[in-house]
């Protein structure tokens, strides 16, 4: 990967780099209009080290987070899990996945 394809593009949103982008905008790291379209993996690692940080300070649990981040979570994933649906994403893994 030489670039990412950003949120936008990327297959369904929920690979492990669109999850970092959600992640993100829910700490606040990057905008909601940031898709992160074009970063280098560099810059995607950065990202990731700082969205770890802060998952860290909750346990890396959502049940965890504050009332308000926690509610703001729900609201990322469930529009980002609609998304990803109406484009044909299964969370069921097959064989080869």
């Amino acid at each position: 990967m030489d670039k990412y394809v950003g949120l936008d593009r990327d297959k369904h949103g929920i690979t492990q780099l669109g999850r970092v982008v959600l992640d993100a905008r829910l700490f606040g790291l990057i905008p909601d209009t940031q898709d992160c379209g074009g970063w280098d993996i560099g810059q995607m690692q950065a990202l990731m080290d700082k969205v770890d940080k802060e998952w860290d300070r909750y346990g890396n649990l959502p049940s965890s987070l504050p009332p308000e981040l926690a509610e703001r979570h729900a609201r990322i994933y469930a529009a980002a899990i609609t998304r990803a649906k109406d484009e044909g994403w299964d969370a069921e893994l097959g064989d080869g996945e």
